[in-house]
This record gives C-alpha cells, sequence and structure tokens, in this order.
C-alpha cells in the first residue's frame, strides 16, 4: 500500500524521461569541487545520502559555464571545457543508480563574478559597479571595479557558452539541467532593468531584455535535442524597488513558456544582501515562503509545469501544496541537508523520525568562511568519507557510557552511542530534556527551533539507553557506576554581572520570562541587545508589556554575531514594535523600581523605571561542573561537549558531542 502523500509521490514523464515523484533538491553549493571545478569522489559521496532518500531531482547549485570568467565561490563546479564529462558522470551515474535524476544549475554570474579569482573585471550588460564587488574592494581594501559592458561578439559567445555546458552535461548522461535565470545573475541581468542600462537589441524594451534568454534556451535546445529537460529558475520578483516585479515577469514567462519544460520559481536577488532573504529565508520569515509567486503564475499559465521553493518544510506541506495545484514540483534545500532522508521517513509512515531544520543559516556562513558545507542538526553533513552513508561503525567493544547533560550535545551524544552499540545512561538534572533548546523554542515565532525539540524527545525516548531526569550528577554518584567512558554536556549558564541589586527577586534570566517560568511586570528593562535580549523584547512588546533594552556596546554587533541571517527581520520588528534600544549604556545598580545605568560616552547616570529586570548578557560554560567530573572514567576516555566546553550554537553542540561519540 502507498502512502498517504499520493501527489507528492505521482510519478511524472516528461519527454519521455521518468520523474519517480515531485521533489527536487533545490541547488545547494557544496564547496566539494576540485579546484579546477571537477566533481570529485567527496563531491559525488556529499549528495549519495540524498539520492538514496528518495528525491526524483537533484541540482548541483552554481555551476558556471566557464570558471575563469565567472566565479563567486570557493569551489564550484566549472563546464567550460570537455574535461568535466568524465568526471561528471560519476555524480550522474551515481544519482541514476538510485533512480534520481541528475542535474547542473548552469549559470554565469556576470557582475557577481570575484575579479581576485578570475584575474579580470566582471562582465554584465551594461557597465556598473555593482554591490558584491563594493562589498569585496572594502574588504581587499582598494578601490571598486567596474564591471566590462558585453558587446555583441561577447553576448554571442556566452550565448554558445551556455549551450555548450548544457550539451557537456548531456554528453556525461544528464537527462536535464537546469538553466538559472534569477537571483540577479547574468540571464536575469540582461532581464532586468536593475542592471541593464543598454539602448540596443539587448535593451530597453521587455522584449529585448528577454532576448538573452530567448538566445540561451532556443541555443540550448538546438544542441541537446528534444529528448533533454529544461528546467529554468527565476526570481518571480525581485523585491528590489527598481527591479524586475512580478507583473513583468508574467509577461517574461509568456514570451519564454514553449521553451522551457518546467519553470522553477524562486523571489529576491543574490548579490544584493538585503534581498537574499527573500531566497534563503530565516527562521522568523513564513514557512512556504514563495509558494504564492507559483501559484499564481500557475493560474495564469496552468499547462506550464512550475515547482515552488523557499522554506517548504516537510512532505506533508509538499503535498498540501501539490494537491491544491499550487504547484506541479516542490524543491526544498536546507530541509533535504537537514534530513537527506526526509521523504523515504514519509513514505515508510515515519514522519516523526524526521530531522527538522532550523532555517538558523549555519550552511551557508560555512560557505563564506569558505569551507564545506555543514548542517546545524546534520552532523554527517560534510562528512561523507568519515562516516559513510551517514552511519558510524559498530564499536569493537561494547562500553558502558555515561552522558550527563540532556540537551542537544547530551542527546546526540547518547544517539550515536547507542547506534554505536554502547550501554548509555543519559543524566539530566532538571524533569525535561532539551536545555537550552527548551527556552530557545518557547516563543511563537521559534517554530522550527520548537520542532527540533520535540525531534530531540522523540529520538531520546526511542533509543535504547537509560534515562534519568531529576538527576544531578555527583562524582560519587559516577565513580560507583565504574563507567568505561564518560561523555560531560552539562551546558551552559547565564552570565550573571556582580551588581548592587542583582539578586533582588525582580531580577531574572529573560528566557525565563519567554518558557513563563516567570512572570514580567509592565515595565521591564532587558539588559543585552543580542538575539537573546531582543527575542524576549519583541515577544513582551507583543504582549502589550512597557519593554526598553539597554546595551553597553555602541551598535547592535552582538545582535548580528548572534541571530545570523535573521538580523535584519529582528531590526524590522525592534522598528515596528518601537522598542527602544539604549547603546551605549552599562547597567550599574538595581533597585526596587528602576535600573540605574550610565552612559558609557557621557557618564551621564541613567535611570530607567523598572518592575522587572531582565539579564541577556551572555552566557558561561560550567566548566566548574565539568571539572569535577573529569576524574570518574579513565582520563583519555572523558569528554566534555558543548557549552561546557565552549558556548556556542547548536551547531556545535551537535558537531562536539557526536564527534566525541563516534570514536568512543
Amino acid at each position: 500500500m502507498g502512502s498517504k502523500y499520493e501527489h507528492v509521490f505521482n510519478p511524472i514523464r516528461i519527454r519521455g524521461i521518468d520523474f519517480k515523484n515531485r521533489l527536487e533538491m533545490a541547488p545547494p553549493s557544496p564547496n566539494l569541487a576540485s579546484k579546477e571545478g571537477r566533481v570529485t569522489p567527496e563531491f559525488v559521496d556529499f549528495f549519495r545520502p540524498v539520492a538514496k532518500g528518495g528525491v526524483a531531482i537533484i541540482h548541483v547549485g552554481n555551476s558556471v559555464v566557464d570558471i575563469r570568467e565567472a566565479c563567486d565561490e570557493e569551489r564550484q563546479l566549472d563546464l567550460g571545457s570537455d574535461d568535466c564529462i568524465l568526471p561528471l558522470t560519476r555524480f550522474v551515474e551515481m544519482c541514476h543508480g538510485y533512480g534520481a535524476l541528475a542535474s547542473l544549475e548552469i549559470n554565469h554570474n556576470g557582475k557577481d563574478s570575484d575579479c581576485g579569482k578570475t584575474g579580470r573585471p566582471a562582465i554584465s550588460p551594461s557597465s556598473i559597479i555593482p554591490s558584491s564587488e563594493l562589498w569585496r574592494a572594502k574588504m581587499q581594501g582598494r578601490e571598486p571595479i567596474p564591471t566590462i559592458e558585453m558587446d555583441h561578439t561577447k553576448i554571442k559567445e556566452t550565448v554558445g557558452k551556455y549551450a555548450a555546458a548544457a550539451f557537456r552535461c548531456k554528453r556525461a548522461g544528464f537527462k536535464m539541467c537546469m538553466i538559472h535565470g534569477g537571483h540577479g545573475n547574468l540571464i536575469s541581468q540582461f532581464a532586468s532593468t536593475l542592471y541593464n542600462k543598454r539602448k540596443d537589441g539587448y535593451g530597453g524594451s521587455l522584449q529585448n531584455r528577454a532576448r538573452f534568454a530567448i538566445e540561451v534556451l532556443d541555443r540550448v535546445r538546438q544542441l541537446c535535442g528534444e529528448d533533454f529537460v529544461i528546467e529554468y529558475r527565476i526570481s518571480a520578483d525581485e523585491i528590489h524597488p527598481d527591479g524586475m516585479h512580478f507583473e513583468e515577469t508574467l509577461r517574461f514567462i509568456e514570451l519564454i513558456q514553449h521553451k522551457v519544460d518546467i519553470l522553477h520559481v524562486s523571489a529576491g536577488l543574490h548579490g544584493e544582501m538585503e534581498y537574499m532573504r527573500n531566497w534563503y529565508q530565516n527562521y522568523l520569515m513564513d514557512r512556504m515562503y514563495n509558494v504564492h509567486y507559483a501559484a499564481d503564475i500557475k493560474k495564469v499559465f496552468p499547462n506550464l509545469l512550475v515547482c515552488t521553493v523557499g522554506s517548504i518544510m516537510n512532505i506533508r506541506q509538499a503535498e498540501e501544496i501539490i494537491a491544491t495545484g499550487k504547484a506541479d514540483f516542490v524543491a526544498m534545500c536546507r530541509p533535504i541537508l537537514a534530513d537527506p532522508e526526509m521523504p523515504r521517513k514519509y513514505a515508510l509512515g515515519r514522519e516523526e523520525d524526521h530531522r527538522p531544520c532550523l532555517r538558523c543559516q549555519y550552511c551557508g556562513l560555512r560557505l563564506m568562511i569558505p569551507a564545506v558545507i555543514n548542517c546545524a542538526v546534520n552532523p554527517y553533513l560534510g562528512n561523507e568519507t568519515e562516516f559513510p552513508e551517514a552511519c558510524v561503525h559498530k564499536a569493537a567493544v561494547k562500553k558502558r557510557v555515561g552522558v550527563v547533560g540532556g540537551g542537544p550535545a547530551g542527546i546526540q551524544a547518547m544517539l550515536t552511542l547507542c547506534e554505536r552499540g554502547h550501554d548509555v545512561t543519559l543524566y539530566e538534572k532538571s524533569d525535561r530534556l532539551g536545555g537550552h533548546v527548551v527556552p530557545g523554542s518557547a516563543l511563537p515565532f521559534k517554530q522550527d527551533v520548537k520542532d527540533y525539540l520535540a525531534y530531540l524527545v522523540c529520538q531520546a525516548g526511542k533509543a535504547p539507553a537509560r534515562i534519568l531526569l531529576n538527576t544531578e550528577v555527583t562524582k560519587s554518584m559516577l565513580d560507583a557506576e565504574k563507567y568505561d567512558a564518560l561523555v560531560i554536556a552539562v551546558g551552559s549558564e547565564p552570565v550573571v554581572p556582580q551588581l548592587p541589586g542583582i539578586d533582588k527577586s525582580h531580577v531574572h534570566w529573560a528566557p525565563d520570562v519567554d518558557t513563563g517560568k516567570v512572570k514580567a511586570g509592565n515595565k521591564t528593562v532587558i539588559v543585552g541587545a543580542g538575539a537573546v535580549g531582543i527575542e524576549c523584547a519583541i515577544g513582551l512588546r507583543r504582549a502589550g508589556k512597557d519593554v526598553t533594552v539597554v546595551e553597553m556596546a555602541p551598535d547592535l554587533s552582538n545582535l548580528r554575531a548572534s541571530a545570523g541571517g535573521a538580523t535584519t527581520e529582528l531590526m524590522a520588528l525592534i522598528r515596528e514594535l518601537e522598542i527602544p534600544v539604549r547603546l551605549h549604556c552599562r547597567l550599574e545598580e538595581v533597585t526596587d523600581h528602576s535600573a540605574i545605568c550610565r552612559d558609557t560616552q557621557s557618564s551621564e547616570i541613567i535611570e530607567f523605571p523598572a518592575d522587572t529586570v531582565l539579564l541577556a548578557v551572555g552566557m558561561s560554560a560550567r566548566r566548574d561542573v565539568a571539572d569535577s567530573l573529569r576524574r570518574s572514567a579513565p582520563e583519555t576516555e572523558v569528554f566534555v561537549v558543548g557549552d561546557a566546553s565552549k558556548v556556542g550554537t547548536i551547531a556545535t553542540a551537535v558537531m562536539s558531542a557526536f564527534r566525541a561519540a563516534a570514536y568512543i
């Protein structure tokens, strides 16, 4: 009997090519190509769990038509010569072996190509100094370099490069490709008046601006033939005030609709930081963020196969989208990175085992280091060579292992140890599992973290381990057990500045208000403008409370550092909710009715009325607790992980715990 997700898993045939379901992996760039831009064994192994997991199509992002003039990442695929074909066959054949179709997102960055990597100025429809170049020039301490306007000879040559790249894919065994016509890359630079200022046959009217895209699509079809599927990625709306908007996009689609087989509908721009959020959403943005664009396109072009993408978090949402006719295909990237097995788990009725994506942007931040892509909740991602098939090795010797702490680090250690066959006992001093993920998921807009907490608790409940809640561990307790190994994951605790009045009954850790453990009064002062403090302020302000945030730093750099990709949304909410944030403001004392602060610029004393003072000034590793337990097992078999070692994120907690447990 099939699953209840009959629309998602309904096969379709396009140009004689079978697609086993309607699920696509939206194109990631894993930073695993060789320096020359070739497929490597590590590259193939990275995508193997995805192919095995059940998607119909695996797209690889930002595969450039000629890396000598189009390069904006550290290790991206180069399709500029026949030398790419042989390595590509390894990727194609791996995908086909699992019944998935391999596809490359064929691209030219145009204006955003990095002249530091190519050794030449970027090319684009018109000569401009793009935002990406302004940023790079500032970082490198040099003058920005304008792009070179493409003449007709260069345009014709570049059209040929797109087609040659697609044909190399076909020669390598690909049955399809994706032409990247969105996000402000070269094709969409021609299409959009934001970048195209030309006065010739490639500029001005929409028909002229669409000419480059049409020539690319026509030439790809001419070279690749009628038995090759072309998916075309588009930004339904560039969002930028001067960019291409939805009504014009509809007219653009009318010009290309018969030249593409699947229209892949995204939004936003790549090289303009403020508009990246529309194709790379964070945890504060709506789920299924761009689906409405696909649905509206489908209404206008009912015979066009449409794919939607953007914060579609699971197969249940995908099923609803397809069943209601909003799209024909659904693409996901980060949710598949978080759990490549998600399609198979839903098909088998194991939805509760799906490991959810946090939309924390950790994967993308890794690429900017640059580093191999990893995932905050999936420790196997990017480590496929060390842990093939996303599995740890069974332990040669079964050991009794104690895990102290039931937060994300402790639970990950327990799950990994159990998978390896060890006898595991986990101790948690509170009455529930989750650690700081519990307060971190409490506010209504933290649904992604709430889903992850549910996943952790569910998996812990299924694990063949002994779990002891309400148990604060002591050295003597561990000594009596005589464990072969210990994982100490006791986490961190709030920093409490030693100031007059700090121990008063109305002073609390901010997340304790988020969880409802304590109640805030009507006039609250929050000390600290990082993500924890600002999120708490938003929650209180929405509840109608009078809130002021004080921050001793001169700017909101602490917010940017702790909120990642959600900084723009948080700052917008600060403005929308009219939350006062006082910078250069250091807490000096708490009285019964106020918080007394000092302006660090003028030394002026400022008194804020407050019936509640909430602290959000950071966390401190519980090293004293960890140190007290270190000698309760052979010293070489004791591992301190997560915040107990160094205060970090869910990502650092999960990875450090996994690493320790994988080799005990």
